[in-house]
């Protein structure tokens, strides 16, 4: 997971429209979207996590710094990772009410082109003028102004965003470009069938919400039995925290929690 700011992978598109001409870089969205002040915040976070929790399992400052900055890079790849799907999520939501818009506008009898521009202005009233779905637009226009082919414009974008939904759509569009009227009826059955994959995610997200809850306590007891117990139990724990024998035993401890923990999450995360 490449966590760097998002860099072209083709070159700047010239959008022109009614409302505006200017240049536009075509984002990858397979690149982390956040900055340096996330990056910065997300490693802090880890390390604060890590360093508590080796701290609680050793009572040794210089072991525990190490786990924290160990724990700081990786909660710095999964906050990349997470936005990256967050952002792919966004974008499929924004996709769909592209598809309504242009669904709306074909079967006023406006050319799969015009309904596009007709669409920017009907998204504008729910995105702003930054959103992906709006660049994305104006790259798709732009190149068709520039003599692209409209099945390369949806190629390009379906390829930067590896959404099953957006490819599938170009791939279908590319298919039949040219040779069918059946557009507007296709742009209607993608939308149907996104509409109900995301029904069918939200319920199974909502029938996780109790068993990640759960989750989440039963990785947060352990630490604090043991932070309780350590500070408050009147030496009771001073053997693990003496002994080789008590620094195996917490080695081990803390290498279940961690594994523990690795498949409580992956368990809880469930993608279609």
């Amino acid at each position: 997971m490449d966590i760097t700011s998002p860099e072209s992978v083709t070159p700047p598109v010239k959008a022109e429209s009614a409302h505006d001409t200017k240049r536009i870089t075509a984002p990858d969205y397979t690149l982390c979207p956040s900055g340096v002040p996330e990056h910065a915040l997300s490693f802090m976070i880890g390390f604060a996590a890590g360093f508590a929790i080796s701290f609680i399992f050793y009572k040794i400052a210089l072991i525990s710094v190490v786990c924290g900055t160990v724990f700081g890079v990786v909660n710095l790849f999964a906050t990349a990772k997470n936005a990256v799907s967050k952002r792919s999520a966004k974008l499929r939501i924004q996709f769909f009410d592209l598809l309504e818009a242009v669904s709306v506008a074909m079967r006023a009898g406006s050319p799969l082109l015009k309904a596009l521009q007709s669409a920017r202005e009907d998204l504008l009233l729910i995105y702003t003028e930054e959103s992906d779905i709006i660049t994305e637009l104006d790259i798709i226009v732009g190149k068709f102004d520039n003599a692209v082919p409209l099945s390369e414009a949806f190629a390009d974008f379906a390829q930067r965003c590896k959404l099953e939904d957006i490819v599938s759509f170009a791939s279908v569009y590319a298919t039949i470009e040219g040779k069918s009227g059946r557009t507007d009826e296709i742009i209607r059955e993608t939308q149907q069938i996104i509409s109900d994959k995301m029904e069918i995610e939200m319920e199974i997200a909502t029938l996780l919400t109790a068993a990640k809850t759960e989750a989440n306590i039963m990785l947060l007891m352990p630490v604090v039995i043991l932070a309780v117990i350590g500070y408050s139990g009147a030496g009771f724990m001073d053997t693990i925290y003496t002994t080789p024998t008590g620094r195996i035993v917490s080695t081990a401890g803390l290498a279940i929690y961690i594994i523990s923990y690795m498949m409580a999450r992956k368990f809880s995360n469930v993608i279609l």
